[in-house]
């Protein structure tokens, strides 16, 4: 039995004998492509494209917001009004505040820390106001107080 044929199956030189041993055509006016030019031709095509994109996002990693306790909560408000009658007093106190960022593309973020100047305190809006200076400008950040869970 021949390699390559399974039994029933006919034989290729007992159905094409007329073809079978001519010589592969070629044109007389183009030039034979050579096999990576060939291949070139298909690895253009993504069926898929996008999906590792996707899957990579899927796998990317993002913590939830923790809920604080009640005491933890009465405590960062104490420090707030720490802060705020430093800044009132013409204080701009530098503290650190560990704060949660949520992620823009699925569900969750993460807990970034930021050291900085405090400029104000945003009752009305819930929110610190950091002065952060970087190259010749200021920019000004805000931070929600629902985000916050650390301050020192």
């Amino acid at each position: 039995m021949t390699q390559g044929r399974k039994e029933g199956e006919p034989n290729g030189r007992d159905i094409y004998p007329d073809i079978i041993d001519h010589p592969h055509w070629q044109s007389p006016t183009r030039p034979q492509m050579s096999l990576y030019d060939r291949a070139a031709q298909f690895s253009a095509f993504d069926a898929l494209a996008g999906y590792s994109d996707m899957v990579k996002e899927e796998q990317r990693w993002t913590d939830s917001q923790i809920e604080l306790p009640e005491a933890e909560i009465e405590n960062l408000n104490q420090k707030l009004r720490l802060i705020a009658e430093a800044i009132a007093e013409g204080r701009h106190p530098t503290v650190t505040i560990r704060y949660f960022v949520p992620d823009k593309r699925k569900t969750g973020g993460k807990y970034v820390e930021i050291r900085d100047a405090v400029k104000s305190i945003d009752s009305a809006g819930q929110k610190v106001v950091l002065m952060s200076r970087e190259g010749k400008g200021q920019i000004n950040r805000a931070v929600a107080f629902e985000r916050i869970v650390g301050i020192s």
